[in-house]
């Protein structure tokens, strides 16, 4: 049986997850997260990979967050 309490519980971990998703985005953009040495991570090319990534994860986060609000 879903309570009161479980309401509260969804919107902390959709609120979570929606940090948690910035922060990896801009870690990515900033240069604080990238790929390992084995994968690209340090050349040109790899460095501008995690960049774009780091967009792509920042711009649908946000996006997914209008909607879930506007869909409330």
């Amino acid at each position: 049986m879903a309570g009161k309490g479980d309401s509260a519980l969804h919107f902390v971990a959709w609120f979570t997850g929606i940090v948690v998703s910035l922060v990896v985005g801009f870690g990515m953009i900033n240069g604080t997260l990238g790929l390992p040495a084995w994968l690209g991570g340090g050349s040109t090319g790899g460095d501008f990979i995690v960049l774009i990534v780091g967009w792509i994860v920042i711009i649908t986060t946000i996006i997914s967050a209008v909607m879930a609000v506007l869909k409330s």
